[in-house]
């Protein structure tokens, strides 16, 4: 009696499954705090399936191309992404980029992906507080317009459907903003992500712009510095195709999911889930990262743990101290 071998062995099976899982989870969230899928699928990858640093970040700039792709246009098409800023705002993350992919390919062939761990964990739990203090506030607290305001028209409007009502504002610090950029896409290059997080924070606390404009204004910028990190590592051999594609779709279906939620949710909703997820993701690369050195040895339950408690002590602390809403919190 013969027996039928199934085509697609189940392990394989299996791990198609899961990475078209994260790639969901990655996208859905990456299109909501504006972070870009790579922020949460790296971790993903690397922690949960083994994924080398360096192909789980080729993987990332593929997929979050295709983050921005889903998600930028349905954010455009709502009228919320300002795309004026975030084009004036691509050319010095571009050039950081260009710079960081240079110095990941440096980085990865002489064993110092640890680094990169731990200095994505702390430049993630770096950005926690200055992105918390703004919590109480729906729309961001008025700052005058300065000559940057006048000079690059950082202006625009958008119609909120949680508040129920036309959002106006305005952008300060283009100088600053472009600075934050530029690192941003250092980082971009150098960890393989869309560098959401600096994006944002650039936007949220260097600039003033609303949260949503922020977030989508994000998603629509981090798919040019993507394809720009994305062509330097597919030149230096870290981007596997099949990774790479089996991600991308999974991210890009969650990209569209995440795109109907956030026009239904407000500002500080959005901001409380961005803190939340910095936290326990940012801490958990720092610990992977010093783990991977030799400096912390303890089980890779012990760091999601420890993990998972420091997230929940810095929500408490941070909310005990930002989460009352301020005046322009009110929905009103």
């Amino acid at each position: 009696m013969c027996t039928v071998q199934p085509l697609v062995p189940i392990t394989l099976l299996v791990m198609i499954l899961e990475i078209l899982a994260f790639g969901l989870i990655a996208g859905f969230i990456g299109s909501l705090t504006g972070l870009g899928g790579g922020t949460v699928l790296i971790p993903l990858l690397t922690l949960f399936m083994g994924v080398s640093m360096a192909y789980a970040a080729g993987a990332s700039l593929i997929s979050t191309i295709a983050t921005s792709s889903g998600a930028a246009s349905a954010y455009i098409r709502d009228m919320i992404t300002n795309v004026r800023i975030g084009m004036g705002l691509e050319i010095s993350t571009t050039a950081g980029s260009v710079v960081g992919s240079l110095t990941a390919g440096y980085t990865y062939s002489h064993g110092l992906a640890w680094i990169l761990y731990a200095l994505f964990g702390a430049i993630v739990l770096f950005s926690l507080i200055p992105t918390a203090g703004r919590g109480r506030y729906e729309v961001p607290k008025p700052i005058s317009p300065d000559a940057t305001t006048r000079i690059f028209k950082l202006r625009g409007i958008y119609h909120d459907a949680a508040l129920g009502r036309d959002v106006e504002y305005h952008g300060v610090r283009w100088w600053l903003g472009e600075i934050i950029m530029f690192f941003a896409g250092a980082i971009s290059g150098l960890l393989g992500i869309g560098s959401g997080a600096l994006k944002v924070l650039g936007m949220d606390w260097a600039m003033n712009l609303p949260m949503k404009v922020s977030t989508t204004t994000s998603n629509f910028m981090i798919g040019v510095t993507a394809a720009t990190g994305s062509s330097i590592y597919w030149y230096l051999g870290y981007i596997q195709p099949a990774l790479a594609a089996l991600t991308a779709v999974g991210v890009l279906a969650g990209a569209m999911l995440g795109t109907r939620v956030l026009v239904r949710i407000t500002n500080r909703q959005i901001r409380w889930i961005f803190l939340a997820i910095l936290a326990f993701l940012g801490m958990e690369m720092l610990l992977r990262g010093l783990s991977m050195e030799g400096l912390l040895r303890v089980a890779t339950t012990s760091e999601y743990a420890a993990s998972a408690a420091f997230t929940a002590a810095a929500m408490g602390v941070l909310y005990a101290i930002y989460g009352r809403p301020g005046w322009h919190g009110r929905l009103s």
